[in-house]
């Protein structure tokens, strides 16, 4: 029988609270019935839920917690006034006492990151962490990072993502080597800032095992699917990330708007349902559970604020498997093969410039 995998759940965060997090711990038991749960929240409101899931129930320690972090609060604030009390940190502190072995919340997204980076500290040779999104493409899918947990980037930094990234894609993929591609203005190997060319380089020479580096791509390749990963920096992938979600929304407006405007255009829709729902089930948000937070000395998985049960299992699905194929192991090793690629690479002579 397999060892359990405990998930800590933040039961109050996100946009729905206790309602959803709870429904969406029971449809993720059926689903995985080796799973077990400590779950964190006010009594009042969480216990009466969970009494009415029998199964989860019998599979989840609860723990009181009078304070949640609100959806509107600064990180700063949040981690002032809920560290210690609030079923957010509390749901963390057990990752970091070895009381659970991943952490799932759909709260404020700042807040998380914050408490995150204070209560798990980063991994060794991770100088911040990154959050990582699963991206819907014509190829199937593909993960980016950073979308947004860190400001700007220097060469290593980018080194570092595209560690991490692409042991994540090994897991959630299962890919032996996942192609990695740095964003950026062009293809071209001049174009761009020094911090992206000289991370290019890099990896270009190390020739890390389990990562294939596919070079630079655009934006317009991350929808292609051109690599299973995509790196860049968490200004201009948090940009990335909400264009392509309101770019979705917009598309789908004008769609609706259109396909009701006439009576002919009604019946062409009727006649075309099929293929609307299959792409409104390609772009669901549901489909990509959440985000995960890399480079943390722990394993932290961010659920959509506004996800509901089916999105909430996801994002503790997708927890799971971080766990059961130990990403934390897989980004070490990665790192200390990337460690020992740049001392080797250090240490080879350089090459003589060209004659004049």
């Amino acid at each position: 029988m397999k060892t359990p995998v405990r998930i800590a759940i933040d039961a109050m965060g996100g946009d729905h609270g206790a309602s959803i997090s709870v429904a969406g711990a029971a449809l993720a038991l059926s689903r995985r019935p080796d799973a077990a749960f400590v779950m964190f929240g006010d009594e009042k409101i969480v216990a009466p839920l969970l009494e009415a899931q029998p199964p989860l129930h019998a599979v989840t320690r609860f723990v009181h917690s009078a304070v949640a972090v609100k959806m509107g609060d600064k990180p700063s604030q949040a981690l002032r006034q809920g560290r210690r009390t609030s079923s957010m940190w509390m749901a963390l502190e057990a990752v970091k006492k070895g009381e659970a072995d991943v952490m799932i919340s759909a709260g404020n997204t700042g807040a998380l990151m914050a408490m995150a980076k204070f209560c798990l500290r980063t991994m060794q040779q991770i100088d911040r962490p990154a959050l990582a999104a699963i991206w819907p493409t014509l190829r199937g899918q593909s993960i980016v990072l950073d979308v947004g947990a860190s400001i700007g980037a220097d060469a290593q930094h980018y080194i570092d993502l595209s560690i991490m990234g692409a042991a994540m894609a090994a897991i959630v993929f299962n890919l032996a080597e996942p192609t990695v591609g740095l964003l950026n203005v062009g293809v071209e190997e001049i174009k761009g800032i020094e911090e992206v060319k000289a991370a290019a380089r890099m990896l270009r020479e190390a020739k890390l095992p389990n990562l294939a580096y596919h070079g630079f791509v655009e934006g317009d390749d991350i929808g292609q699917g051109t690599t299973d990963v995509v790196v860049t920096e968490g200004f201009t992938g948090n940009i990335a990330l909400k264009t392509a979600e309101g770019t979705a929304r917009q598309i789908g407006a004008i769609l609706r708007r259109e396909m009701t405007a006439t009576l002919t255009s009604k019946m062409g829709a009727l006649l075309a349902r099929k293929a609307f729902d299959n792409v409104r089930r390609q772009l669901d948000p549901r489909r990509t559970a959440g985000g995960v937070f890399l480079g943390l000395d722990g394993i932290v998985i961010k659920s959509h604020g506004g996800a509901d049960p089916v999105g909430y299992c996801g994002a503790i699905e997708l927890g799971y498997e971080m766990v059961r194929h130990d990403l934390q192991a897989k980004i070490r090793e990665s790192l200390a093969h990337a460690q020992e690629a740049k001392l080797a690479i250090a240490a080879a002579p350089a090459a003589a410039e060209p004659a004049a």
